[in-house]
C-alpha cells in the first residue's frame, strides 16, 4: 500500500460513525450487510449512512453490490490487510512482534522504571 492510500484509509476511519460502520462490516464477514441493517444497528439515518459509505468506498475500504432492492456493503479485507501491513512495516520497523497489543502472547511485559529513593531530610 502506498503512503497516500494509507492516509486516505486512516482519514476515512478517523470518524466515529465510519469506524463503527467499518467494524460492523468486518464482523459481518465477506457476505456483508444490507445498508438498512447497518443503519438500524447503528441508529443512523439512511442519508447520513450513505455519506459515510461513500467515504469508505472512496478509501477502498468497502464494496457495494445490489441484491434485488437492497444495497449490500462489505468490508474489503484486502485493503484492511494492506493497511495493517503498511503500518507494521512502517511503524514497527518490519518486526510485527514489536507491535503486538499489550497482554498478547509473546509480548514482553514492560520493565518497571527505577525506584526513586526517598531523599534524606
Amino acid at each position: 500500500m502506498e503512503r497516500t492510500d494509507a492516509v486516505i484509509a486512516l482519514a476515512a476511519l478517523a470518524q466515529d460513525s465510519r469506524l463503527d460502520t467499518y467494524r460492523l462490516l468486518v464482523a459481518a464477514g465477506p457476505e456483508g450487510m444490507p445498508a438498512g441493517e447497518v443503519a438500524a444497528a447503528l441508529g443512523l439515518p439512511p442519508n447520513t449512512l450513505s455519506f459515510h459509505f461513500d467515504r469508505l468506498r472512496q478509501a477502498g475500504l468497502v464494496t457495494v453490490r445490489r441484491a434485488g432492492r437492497s444495497m449490500i456493503y462489505a468490508a474489503r479485507f484486502d485493503t484492511m490487510n494492506a493497511l495493517l501491513g503498511f503500518l507494521t512495516d512502517n511503524c514497527c520497523g518490519g518486526k510485527p512482534e514489536k507491535c503486538l497489543p499489550s497482554g498478547a502472547p509473546g509480548k514482553r511485559k514492560p520493565q518497571g522504571g527505577k525506584r526513586r529513593e526517598k531523599a534524606d531530610a
